[in-house]
């Protein structure tokens, strides 16, 4: 297999930026205005109402994930790495589940991940009128105020507080549409299969992002109500053979996030500021966790999950650092906005309608900039990675927020969020307080360093004391019990006024400059932002009507492509690797070391059974778990990765060379039979 070198990379992701912005892409429509016709011309395919349907009603949310139900008994296939979080939950000094793995043999085995929810898309309701209403002719921080609460009554009246449901309201192509999303939500998810991480994530962060790929990268959780499986007769059906070259995919998943329709001062600002602060802490705190995870096996342990998430994110931004760096990129978008803003200006009833969104969007990165670290450190980011501080911010701010009305509370604290809220802040889940040290420590510093400029700011986060002494007492916190927060969360204001947990007191001194920053924030930057945003939208739609598809925000979304590897620059990658091709590419070092179980079994395994493969399909991240189906909406695989060339998918997609990985349900049964010999779960899938 070719490796890319650093240098490698930079000039694959130069060549991927400029063909992001020329290519036509298949994109992540919604279901409601799928291009099914296009998909029969170009496939030959039919994908009619009761086909998206099916595939709605067996498509799953996860937290940061996409998942799918593949039998009548609530089994759920979702990614090895969507999991890991309740493996770590679930593991301890005595038994190390994400290194060794997890595996039942009966149902009584499977085992809940504390927190976990599952979500499947039962609904959706255009109410973009109601929040026209309420914003109308209102701007900075009155726009956001009103449209804070539009949104609120949208999801109650959605909802109506219903058990077992939860209401979301989603703007879509930057505010030119608002869409309630309406779920049916699972808090039992139980564990059911998962394999060692060194095969989930054999060739390690070298091989993320690449292709040829050896990972099983799958894991089956399962839906449970009241103590009981839930009985799902809508399921995508296991279809265990190897998909063929040029075969049509189909891709039902939650994309999380694309900045593909902001403007080129947008752009610019991610480029100049906002990625690179962001990777500049990634790379710092990295080498902390590595530092610490090289102390002894209980620390590599604890640090291994943390590691995993900040290279893959570190990747993740590198690419796309790059190719907002490239300046063909960045003329294609200006050619693009100045397309735009022509056929508004030739519209004199639009001109006079749309008048000068980017414009006001350009004046807007002035503040961008002028507020970004004080909000990022405050704000947004703050107290990063640390579970004790996220408890005890959502308990001060909701004894602050639950006696207002309902639209008058910080849109998180609504009547239609709270019950979920109450549900994240009492479930148990573990505290590891070394990494909570790590990350506060860490998070102070930063901020005594970004803040240096702003003493009131600083003031606000460390008074006289060092990162390093506050930290190791905040981390004395009692907030890791779930009874103490409990108690917390029932008392509300005055049990909060009279505790005297350092954590809950820290961030009831810092929360009024957290505050304020949020409101200059919502009045200078994201309230102008947005309310110019729905302008560009309207322009968009009168000029191109539907047939462009939303960012991706991380709700329900169906791409299409197909089978398919790619050349670039003379170098031609195959589509499909086998699970023979992992032992050739194993060294026996890290990452590179198959398990034990894996080596014990290679005498029985059918080395040519395709492993993983590449499609066409337009994904990013959030994706990740998501079933990859065929013509018959038959699951083939779940996805899992991109390749290099995809990690520009954030600002654009070119179908030549942007590949979706995927674990084939090939591999994954041949796996389940000859190496975990888990005969139940592959009858429940096959049938045999």
């Amino acid at each position: 297999m070719n490796r890319v070198s650093p240098l490698a990379v930079t000039v694959c992701l130069g060549a991927l930026s400029f063909a992001s912005a020329a290519a036509a892409d298949e994109g992540m429509w919604t279901y409601e205005n799928f291009p099914s016709a296009k998909v029969q011309a170009t496939y030959g395919v039919k994908i009619d109402k009761p086909w998206l349907d099916h595939m709605r009603a067996a498509s799953v949310r996860l937290p940061g994930c996409s998942a799918s139900v593949v039998s009548k008994d609530g089994l759920v296939l979702t990614n090895n790495h969507c999991v890991v979080d309740c493996l770590v939950e679930l593991s301890s000094p005595e038994k190390d589940h994400m290194k060794d793995g997890f595996l039942t043999a009966t149902r009584a085995e499977e085992r809940q991940c504390p927190g976990m929810t599952a979500e499947i898309l039962v609904g959706t309701f255009d109410v973009t009128d109601q929040i026209r209403a309420a914003t109308d002719g209102k701007t900075g921080q009155d726009y956001a105020t009103a449209r804070s609460a539009a949104i609120a009554a949208a999801e109650q009246a959605n909802c109506k507080g219903e058990a077992g449901f939860r209401c979301q309201t989603i703007p879509l192509y930057r505010g030119g549409q608002y869409v309630v999303y309406r779920y049916q939500r699972y808090t039992d998810v139980r564990m059911v299969f998962a394999p060692e991480f060194a095969a989930a994530f054999f060739g390690g962060d070298p091989d993320n992002f690449n292709f040829p790929r050896y990972d099983i990268d799958a894991a089956f959780l399962r839906l449970y109500d009241k103590g009981q499986v839930v009985k799902t007769p809508t399921f995508l059906k296991w279809n265990a053979s190897a998909p063929k070259a040029g075969e049509p995919t189909f891709v039902s998943g939650n994309p999380g996030s694309t900045e593909r329709l902001l403007t080129v001062s947008q752009l610019e600002t991610y480029r100049d500021l906002t990625i690179p602060a962001a990777q500049l802490q990634r790379s710092e705190l990295r080498g902390r966790l590595i530092e610490y995870g090289r102390r002894d096996g209980e620390a590599k342990r604890l640090v291994a999950d943390p590691i995993f998430s900040l290279e893959n994110s570190y990747k993740v931004f590198f690419g796309r650092q790059f190719t907002l760096n490239d300046a063909a990129f960045l003329d294609m978008k200006r050619r693009e906005e100045a397309e735009l803003r022509a056929k508004v200006a030739a519209d004199p009833k639009l001109a006079a309608e749309i008048g000068d969104p980017w414009g006001e969007i350009d004046a807007a990165q002035k503040a961008y900039a002028d507020s970004f670290l004080a909000y990022r450190q405050l704000e947004s980011d703050a107290g990063r990675g640390s579970q004790l501080f996220a408890w005890a911010r959502t308990l001060v701010r909701a004894a602050a927020e639950r006696p207002k009305a309902s639209g008058e509370r910080l849109s998180e604290f609504a009547d239609s969020r709270l019950a979920g809220v109450e549900r994240g802040l009492t479930t148990a889940k573990k505290v590891e307080l070394p990494l909570e040290q790590i990350n506060l420590e860490h998070w102070l510093l930063k901020s005594r360093e970004y803040l240096a400029a702003d003493p009131e700011a600083q003031a606000a986060v460390l008074g006289r004391e060092s990162p390093e002494g506050l930290a190791a007492r905040l981390v004395k916190s009692k907030l890791a019990d779930p009874a103490v927060r409990k108690a917390l969360w029932d008392g509300g204001a005055e049990a909060i006024k009279a505790s005297d947990d350092p954590m809950i007191q820290f961030v009831l001194k810092l929360d009024p400059a957290a505050r304020g920053v949020r409101t200059v924030w919502e009045a200078k930057v994201s309230g102008p932002t947005d309310r110019a945003a729905e302008r560009i939208a309207k322009a968009r739609f009168a000029a191109y009507g539907d047939s462009v598809y939303p960012d991706a925000t991380f709700t329900l979304r169906l791409s299409y492509g197909k089978v398919a590897g790619w050349t670039h620059r003379g170098r031609t990658v195959e589509p499909f690797t086998t699970l023979g091709g992992a032992f050739e590419r194993a060294t026996g070092e890290e990452p590179y070391a198959l398990p034990k179980s894996w080596l014990d079994a290679k005498a029985g395994l059918k080395l040519d059974t395709v492993y993983d493969f590449v499609t066409t399909n337009d994904i990013i991240g959030g994706n990740s778990g998501s079933p990859v189906v065929n013509a018959k909406g038959e699951v083939i695989g779940a996805a899992f990765d991109g390749n290099i060339h995809s990690l520009g998918g954030a600002y654009g997609y070119d179908g030549a060379i942007n590949r979706t990985v995927v674990v084939s349900t090939a591999g994954v049964t041949e796996a389940l039979k000859t190496i975990y010999r888990r005969d139940a779960l592959v009858k429940e899938l096959t049938g045999k």
